[in-house]
């Protein structure tokens, strides 16, 4: 079985759940308190995943950024070799969708090869508390040619699914 590991940068505003979907993912655990990221905290987790002809042993490393408005030097070093990002919103905060966009595009201007994106649209156990659209949703996924899902940390509803398809998309690109 061919062994690949791929950067992956968790982008997104303060408080959307970035740290949260990753500790779901890696460590299936959930925390109702708030930890804010403080630079960049790296997981990794190995899944085995179809590939082209085979089965890959894949290791996503997990880079976890804080949320930051201001793009600056240190961050553009944390997004240096990224194969590509995982994009967070809170539902409950239509501002962090379009924030999403430019997350996006400095990923790019410093990695050009981080083609794969992916949108994870957070807190989706805090139902009458939404306030993005699934239109408006798609309307920016589709922009960032990029699927969507709706997913909660806190119940797990379409973590796992999120990042086996994206694990999917990275070793669909030739490894």
């Amino acid at each position: 079985m061919k062994e690949i590991s791929k950067k992956v940068c968790l982008l997104g505003d303060f408080a959307v759940g970035k740290t949260s979907l990753v500790r779901r993912f890696v460590l299936n655990i959930f925390e109702d308190r708030y930890l804010s990221t403080i630079g960049v905290k790296v997981s990794r987790k190995t899944v085995v995943t179809p590939g082209p002809g085979d089965l890959i042993e894949l290791t996503l490393m997990l880079w976890d950024l804080a949320g930051s408005e201001e793009f600056d030097q240190v961050r553009a070093s944390y997004l240096r070799g990224a194969s590509g990002a995982v994009l967070v919103c809170d539902l409950t905060r239509p501002e962090t969708l379009t924030s999403l966009l430019t997350y996006a595009d400095d990923l790019l201007r410093v990695s050009p090869q981080a083609t794969r994106l992916i949108v994870a649209a957070n807190k989706l156990d805090l139902t009458d508390q939404r306030r993005i659209s699934q239109d408006e949703l798609e309307r920016v996924a589709t922009r960032l040619n990029a699927p969507l899902y709706l997913t909660s940390a806190r119940t797990g509803d379409e973590v796992e699914t999120l990042f086996r398809h994206f694990g999917q998309m990275l070793v669909g690109e030739g490894g």
